[in-house]
């Protein structure tokens, strides 16, 4: 099982979404929980990023939003670093 850990970007987004659109935010909630299991496979479909984000992963919470993450499995941790808006639209 992976621990999550969370940038402050990562934080200030959560809250963003549950104060503004609760359906992605409960959707990020079970992206969260699945992370922990398999951070490679399952909902969201997952995609390892290239160019800008190479080395990253992401997954779809809505048309609008991604999370975007760093799996260390030297450590098992999953580092989240954004989790509203698409990318490079902050």
């Amino acid at each position: 099982m992976y621990t999550l850990e969370f940038t402050e970007q990562a934080i200030d987004d959560l809250k963003l979404l549950k104060r503004s659109e609760p359906s992605a935010f409960k959707k990020v909630q079970k992206l969260l929980l699945e992370l922990m299991e398999h951070p490679r496979t399952g909902t969201g479909k997952p995609e390892i990023k290239k160019y800008d984000l190479a080395g990253l992963y992401s997954r779809r919470i809505s048309q609008k939003h991604r999370l975007v993450y760093q799996i260390k499995d030297e450590t098992v941790t999953v580092i989240v670093i954004t989790a509203a808006g698409h990318y490079d639209d902050k």
